[in-house]
């Protein structure tokens, strides 16, 4: 498992890892209790914690993007209004006949 902060994760990487984690939960959780070692239960909370963090870096990264996104769709249709309406009016039509289409 990586725990490097600095190494950036594909999503399908941190899925991985979580599932790992959680597998590993859940056998200590079938096994009894007091077979397990309190070095274990650490390093399984040590890595829940890690986890945790990569979680909430990736949501503050994705969170940003779709800010940055937003601002600058907003941007654009004021700089464009006309162009803008004229874009989804035509999308509006093409997404409407379509779907008239399929519903015969």
């Amino acid at each position: 498992m990586k725990n490097n902060k600095d190494t950036a994760q594909t999503p399908k990487e941190l899925l991985h890892d979580l599932q790992a984690l959680v597998a590993e939960a859940e056998a200590m959780i079938a096994d009894s209790v007091t077979e397990h070692s309190a070095e274990a239960i650490d390093s399984l909370r040590s890595r829940f914690v890690a986890a945790q963090e990569r979680c909430a870096d990736a949501y503050a990264g994705a969170r940003k993007k779709v800010i940055a996104g937003a601002k600058y769709t907003d941007e654009t249709i004021r700089a464009n209004p006309y162009q803008s309406l004229a874009i989804a009016a035509g999308l509006g039509l093409l997404v409407g006949v379509l779907l008239g289409r399929r519903s015969k």
